[in-house]
């Protein structure tokens, strides 16, 4: 048997379905971020920045991407004969076959992978947050006050503290209370979904409760330990976090990157964020081109106005063409003579010439008014948009579209397209 000090277990099948047309194809982990990244590059390089060599990354929802992505672990330096990073979807056994039904039930469906390797702790994380922390100062912190569960936490606005689970501890950190989501919350410490158990009590826990339906951690791991009387700490964490699971958030974070003193800073030599490289070519500026506080990733091409945007790699910026506060993923061609404002535009998408996007006044959402919001016009990967058509705002597109899917050649605010070839939004 192997022994590791710690692993990590990081949760990656979300759906992410608030992220609208985005995630239609593909799991909110493997989302673009910051032009060449993808979301779970951030909890990945965390892990090895934190000397954690063992992680087990457990998919469900449209894994394809994710799987490719991730490989045998490459870029951040995963690639090792004991441990590494090992991919991890639902199978079937001899007895039944079942989806991971909730976070802690997808842990416990991982039972062997983790006891192969005998680990004095294990590090719980979600695959879709942005952050850096370093995983061996809370393990340090876990030790230092003989946890049993450890639990990273950080204060939020307390108008917002309902959305989380809600911790209030006493002078040492220790945790007297614990409200998963509550109407009316005791404090506005927040859990961050981030935890370190001692493995004896994990695996205890989650036998004790493996029939539980819809195991979760923050609804049933958490309140049956502290009702045992196990030692549960908060580790307060005062960084950069951020839950980019709304359209809003996701832009937001995107825009975030691009100050020219960045909360979020990705070029610091001490604390790398690590990705697959494709191997492109450098980007080309034309000469009458404009780009004025911008992320351009390589490959891309520009021949218009690019103003405070995020470009992934190998997007074409055609002639004449406006883009600002947008986000542009890869493989993407914009036509000549257009206009793209507040606009978030998915992977492999063509644009034509002398369109506009994200124009008029806002209104609500006719399909999903919660994801579609936020002034924004979201379109959906491998999606085609016609020539000499204006996209309003809150609006969203999926598939190949024509002219005659825009009345009058307008596609209103807080209307929505699905190509018959487009995914469910």
């Amino acid at each position: 048997m192997i022994k590791k000090e710690m692993i990590a277990m990081l949760l990656a099948g979300g759906q992410g379905s608030r992220l609208g047309v985005l995630t239609a194809k593909v799991a909110k982990p493997a989302v673009a971020f910051g032009g060449k990244y993808r979301i779970i590059d951030f909890p990945l390089s965390n892990c090895i920045n934190s000397g954690i060599d063992t992680v087990g990354v457990l998919t469900q929802y449209q894994p394809l991407r994710l799987n490719t992505h991730i490989g045998i672990g490459i870029p951040w330096d995963l690639d090792r004969n004991e441990g590494g990073v090992t991919v991890l979807p639902p199978y079937e056994r001899s007895d039944n076959s079942e989806w991971y039904t909730g976070t802690a039930n997808a842990i416990f469906q991982n039972l062997d992978y983790m006891e192969q390797y005998n680990p004095d702790y294990v590090l719980i994380l979600s695959g879709d947050h942005i952050y850096k922390m370093d995983y061996e100062i809370m393990l340090n912190f876990h030790k230092a006050n003989k946890a049993d569960i450890t639990i990273a936490c950080m204060p939020v606005p307390m108008e917002e503290a309902s959305r989380f689970g809600i911790m209030v501890t006493d002078e040492t950190g220790r945790v007297k209370e614990f409200e998963e989501k509550p109407e009316k919350p005791s404090s506005n410490l927040a859990s961050m979904g981030i935890y370190i158990f001692s493995w004896p009590v994990l695996k205890e826990a989650l036998i004790a409760l493996k029939a539980q339906s819809n195991c979760d951690f923050g609804k049933h791991i958490l309140p049956y330990c502290k009702d045992k009387g196990q030692r549960l700490f908060a580790y307060e964490y005062s960084g950069y976090w951020k839950d980019v699971g709304t359209l809003g958030s996701y832009w937001e974070a995107n825009m975030e990157l691009i100050d020219i003193v960045p909360e979020f800073n990705l070029y610091e030599e001490y604390w790398r964020i690590y990705t697959k490289g494709d191997i492109i070519p450098p980007q080309y500026i034309a000469a009458d081109a404009v780009t004025d506080c911008c992320l351009i990733g390589e490959g891309t091409e520009i021949y218009g106005e690019v103003y405070h945007s995020v470009i992934g790699p190998n997007v074409v910026i055609g002639k004449g063409t406006v883009v600002k506060d947008s986000i542009i993923m890869r493989n993407t061609v914009i036509g000549e003579n257009s206009v793209l404002d507040k606009a978030i535009i998915a992977e492999d998408v063509t644009v034509g010439d002398n369109v506009i996007i994200g124009c008029g006044e806002e209104a609500k959402n006719v399909l999903k008014p919660a994801v579609y919001a936020f002034g924004l016009a979201t379109i959906g990967e491998q999606s085609v948009i016609p020539d000499n058509v204006k996209i309003g705002r809150n609006t969203a597109i999926s598939g190949i579209t024509a002219a005659e899917d825009y009345p009058n050649g307008i596609l209103e605010s807080g209307q929505v397209i699905k190509a018959k070839d487009g995914e469910q939004s």
